[in-house]
């Protein structure tokens, strides 16, 4: 037996290079991941930030299609509580045509951003950003063109309609994403970089499985390989801290950075308290590396792993992923 391997790249903006630069080097990734043998490759959805690049996934992903040939391709996700599900349908379905079996709708609860670029993207409209649960229902009847007679959108189709439509995934990192997810019947997508608490996986594992028992459930993962053991660790130690922003109205929101984290704060017009947490990466040898992702195999019962390397040197970073090409991993004894 073998598990599968992907790919989720943000689009880093190294230090002294372009936004441009970046989104070559995505392309350039992608074409690499898959000559290496990675199942999918998804890009990310951030917004009114200096450090990446990747603001918008549906364009990033036309692209991609058309400069690979067999390799998934993917959002990692698409932020849904600022826009229309019909109008993600319909790009995803124009994309399904482009490129039949090979398009993944990965949809994120989070907004992406700070709240003025929230504010931002939802500006004109009447949402609100509380009805995700609605939005991502009427998503998935219009990705399978099954909007009921009672629906108040009865009769509507997200043309084109592909031969093959897009799989779909819910990103999350937390047990009621992980319900979420299983009630739908979607593939589930454990942000384990996000929230590193074991607990949290634990549960969120048991609670999908429990629910979903044939459902698909990926871990993404914060992995650094080098061929020596210590500078791997040295690459990791810059990206082992998780700030969290605790607004006074009870939500929790996690950015990468304590700057982020007084811009969010006082961006959202609460009181706030910041708080500093630790986060889990995998960092050392391609071996260790490989050994970790067993374990967590054989614990969560996973189906697959989406591998994130947060640093900031290009060399190194590809290097990381080449030395975990999928043609070389297997599970060993099982």
């Amino acid at each position: 037996m073998s598990y599968k391997l992907g790919i989720l790249d943000q689009s880093p903006i190294y230090p002294n290079t372009t936004a441009s630069e970046a989104l070559q080097e995505t392309i350039k990734l992608a074409k690499l991941a898959e000559e290496w043998g990675y199942e999918r490759f998804w890009v990310s959805e951030h917004h009114h930030t200096d450090q990446l690049a990747g603001a918008s996934p549906e364009v990033l992903i036309s692209h991609l299609l058309a400069q690979t040939k067999t390799i998934r391709i993917g959002s990692g996700g698409v932020l849904l509580q600022h826009y229309s599900p019909y109008k993600v349908v319909e790009n995803f379905h124009v994309l399904s045509n482009l490129a039949p079996g090979r398009v993944d709708l990965g949809i994120g609860k989070s907004p992406g951003g700070l709240p003025l670029s929230t504010r931002a993207l939802q500006y004109g409209t009447l949402n609100d950003g509380k009805d995700f649960d609605e939005r991502f229902s009427l998503l998935k009847k219009l990705i399978a063109n099954i909007v009921e007679d009672s629906h108040s959108l009865a009769g509507i189709k997200a043309t084109p309609l592909p031969s093959i439509p897009p799989e779909t995934y819910l990103l999350g990192a937390s047990k009621e994403s992980a319900k979420l997810a299983a009630t739908y019947e979607t593939s589930f997508v454990y942000g384990n970089f996000f929230n590193s608490n074991p607990s949290d996986l634990e549960e969120a594992a048991r609670l999908y499985r429990s629910v979903f028992p044939t459902g698909r459930f990926i871990l993404g993962v914060a992995v650094i390989a080098h061929p020596s053991k210590e500078i791997a660790e040295q690459l990791a130690e810059n990206f082992k801290k998780l700030v969290l922003v605790h607004l006074k109205s009870g939500r929790t929101v996690k950015v990468g950075t304590r700057e982020q984290a007084e811009l969010f704060g006082n961006q959202s017009g609460e009181l706030f308290e910041i708080e500093e947490q630790e986060t889990d990466i995998i960092a050392g040898t391609p071996s260790f590396v490989k050994e970790a992702l067993n374990d967590l195999y054989q614990k969560y019962d996973v189906d697959e792993f989406i591998l994130h390397t947060p640093i900031l040197k290009e060399k190194e970073r590809v290097q990381s992923f080449e030395l975990l090409s999928p043609l070389d991993v297997s599970i060993s004894n099982v």
